[in-house]
């Protein structure tokens, strides 16, 4: 089982499981699933990108920390950029310089914290119905909803942690507006090239994709890729994104 095993920013141990297929220019995918992130969940989405993409690319896929087979310390102060440190201190491990991104769900917003932090680095990103706070904010309780979900499986397992800090890291998470990670001035202000695949629930919704691609100068947008007649035209498109911005 593939491990990459670092020390946090406080000195904590932290192991991530990861995989990679295919071989050629890296794309990191980030899977759905919220704070449970991990590969299995790319199996339940409406196609496998893993599949699809391995024969033309390295596609490098995670269990983020805490979620699958990923272990890593629990702390007040944790939030989105810990997770973009792990993801980044993978890529450097693997040697990658470059590369593509693409996230799907909580991945959306993972993904644009890649592109803040490393904008050099990300040749492209791909969003598949990121998750984002409506502008009416009416969507925000189920995020805090689903980090308590996960946190109660968890807390048995880690008496050590205590309430006061699950309900910091639980702010540092969810308590950010549009993506959480991003802010509408960042993405307005954004170079990187972006797909934007339409959401269209409370987790996922239609609105945020709208804005994040009408937004982002460089962005295009596929309103209609889930159901099973749309897929082969997306799928088509996502290949044909990809291929424009990979590096020569």
């Amino acid at each position: 089982m593939p491990l990459f095993k670092r020390r946090d920013r406080s000195g904590g141990d932290i192991e991530l499981y990861y995989e990679e297929h295919g071989q050629g220019f890296p794309i990191l995918l980030i899977a759905p699933g919220g704070m449970r992130s991990d590969v299995p969940f790319w199996k339940r989405c409406p196609w496998s990108p893993i599949e699809q993409l391995a024969p033309r690319y390295r596609v490098i896929v995670m269990d983020q920390r805490n979620a699958g087979r990923s272990r890593a310390p629990i702390r007040a102060t944790d939030g989105w950029a810990d997770y973009t440190a792990d993801q980044l201190a993978l890529l450097d491990h693997l040697g990658v310089g470059r590369f593509h991104t693409g996230g799907m769900c909580i991945g959306g917003s993972f993904t644009m914290a890649l592109v803040k932090a490393a904008p050099g680095r990300v040749a492209s990103a791909v969003l598949f119905q990121t998750i984002g706070v409506e502008k009416s904010g009416a969507n925000r309780r189920v995020f805090t909803a689903m980090f308590d979900d996960w946190a109660k499986e968890l807390k048995p397992r880690r008496p050590e942690v205590k309430e006061a800090d699950w309900t910091s890291f639980r702010q540092n998470m969810y308590g950010g507006d549009f993506l959480f990670t991003v802010s509408r001035e960042f993405t307005a202000a954004c170079r990187t090239p972006l797909l934007v695949l339409a959401g269209d629930d409370e987790y996922h919704p239609m609105e945020t994709s709208r804005d994040v691609a009408a937004l982002a100068p460089n962005a295009r947008f596929i309103e209609k890729w889930k159901e099973p007649r749309y897929n082969a035209a997306a799928k088509a498109e996502l290949e044909q994104f990809l291929a424009d911005h990979t590096p020569v």
